[in-house]
């Protein structure tokens, strides 16, 4: 069993009007993510969306502006990368995807082999849930065509960091 675990791709991040839009490189990595999707779908392989949730007076709003409210257009994924049957969606209101969400469970259910991992933003819920599967024990795969940021040095900061403090593989 592997997993794909997808990371916040939502409007907010994604599009040039969301607040916390993750710059014209985000759009480039849209059609490897799909293609990384297309290859999941099937017997050996989950996709999962990790997605912020959040309330609209979110202690986060203090450190980046709102975003991703729950219920909002912007919390929605993509319209090129829509969840669709049988594809689980796991709403967090954390850069930690693990903290407080049925995440644990789910991977405890699933007990991948690999966990392939994409979306945004780099520096931020991605090399989080790096940290979370690190400690976990899980194999991991960061796909660089499927990952961006906002900030390049952060970008290149955190490839590093998931390499070698959390071992995962850097494809």
């Amino acid at each position: 069993m592997r997993v794909l675990l997808i990371i916040d791709m939502l409007k907010d991040f994604m599009e040039k009007e969301g607040p916390l839009y993750c710059g014209d490189n985000s759009r480039k990595i849209i059609p490897f993510i799909k293609k990384k999707i297309d290859e999941c779908r099937g017997p050996d392989c989950k996709v999962i969306y990790s997605c912020d949730a959040h309330a609209p007076d979110d202690r986060e709003f203090s450190m980046f502006s709102p975003h991703a409210v729950k219920g909002s257009e912007g919390a929605k994924v993509i319209e090129e990368l829509e969840p669709a049957p049988g594809d689980i969606v796991v709403e967090k209101t954390t850069v930690i995807p693990f903290y407080g969400t049925d995440l644990e469970r789910l991977f405890v259910e699933l007990n991948p082999e690999e966990v392939d991992v994409v979306g945004v933003c780099t520096s931020i819920c991605v090399m989080e849930a790096v940290a979370d599967l690190s400690v976990r024990g899980y194999r991991t795969v960061v796909f660089k065509d499927g990952i961006a940021d906002f900030d390049k040095e952060a970008h290149d900061f955190a490839l590093k960091r998931m390499e070698s403090v959390y071992g995962a593989e850097i494809k």
